[in-house]
């Protein structure tokens, strides 16, 4: 899943992608790298970051998304909390919305069963403003990740949005210390056993900074390890900035799972 953000603020790429054209090529070379998915955000989630306007994050992500499903042809997942826009792209031929927020603000939740597509639910403690200002779990934080999920997963199936159409997403990064992040990916056969593919997002993410005391644009490396490591742990799909080298990186875990037999197909 490649990541495109059509946002002037976020953490790493904010305002690279801000004009359609842009935005589109941008695409382009995602899906030629290997993406098989465009994951449009037009909303920055990233640790302090401030809420926009409806209809701002609106203007920002329907042309893109109207735009890549015409002349692309792409699969396209849309990251937002918010109804108006779920029902805006899912008519505009969005293929998955991707929440970070599980559907829990007022209408999400009847806009997603409504819109017939695939949903990603994803755990986070506090909202973007607040969330890392000292993170604190009662009890092991896959536990109470795994927990927050199942419930959701409930609270959706009661609203007539099937199980077989969730995704689940830890969360990396969203109300989590070094410590929480670390010990989530270490311990993600807990959410496996949720049952739901997993869809995990480590890119260039402070984790990675942190322990290997690295700027932004020199994540990479530690950034392809934390993917083999997901993939090893059941990850289903990787959202990422950077596509080629995580297609290889995927490519090659999956050899070493599947002891030669060759690249993952699905």
């Amino acid at each position: 899943m490649g990541i495109l953000n059509v946002t002037p603020d976020s953490f790493s790429d904010g305002g690279q992608h801000a004009s359609l054209d842009e935005a589109l090529r941008h695409a382009e070379r995602m899906l030629a790298e290997g993406a098989a998915i465009i994951d449009v955000g037009g909303e920055s989630t990233r640790p302090g970051a401030s809420p926009v306007a409806e209809q701002q994050e609106l203007d920002r992500v329907a042309p893109v998304v109207e735009a890549l499903v015409r002349e692309l042809d792409a699969l396209v997942s849309v990251d937002t909390s918010r109804a108006s826009v779920m029902r805006e792209v899912t008519a505009l031929g969005a293929g998955m919305l991707n929440d970070v927020r599980a559907l829990e603000l007022e209408g999400a939740l009847s806009a997603a069963a409504a819109s017939a597509l695939p949903v990603c639910l994803m755990h986070r403690q506090g909202e973007p403003q607040t969330m890392q200002q000292a993170p604190r779990y009662e009890c092991a934080i896959e536990d109470e990740v795994a927990d927050y999920l199942m419930q959701r997963m409930e609270i959706c199936e009661a609203a007539g949005l099937r199980k077989n159409r969730l995704l689940l997403d830890p969360g990396f990064g969203f109300g989590k210390t070094v410590e929480h992040n670390l010990r989530l990916l270490k311990h993600m056969e807990r959410l496996r056993a949720l049952g739901r593919p997993l869809l995990v997002g480590t890119s260039r993410k402070s984790m990675i900074g942190k322990v290997l005391e690295r700027p932004v644009e020199e994540r990479l490396p530690g950034g392809l390890a934390l993917t083999a490591l997901a993939v090893e742990r059941g990850a289903k799909i990787l959202r990422v900035h950077d596509v080629a080298p995580n297609v290889d990186a995927v490519n090659m875990t999956w050899a070493v799972m599947q002891e030669g037999c060759g690249r993952q197909q699905d």
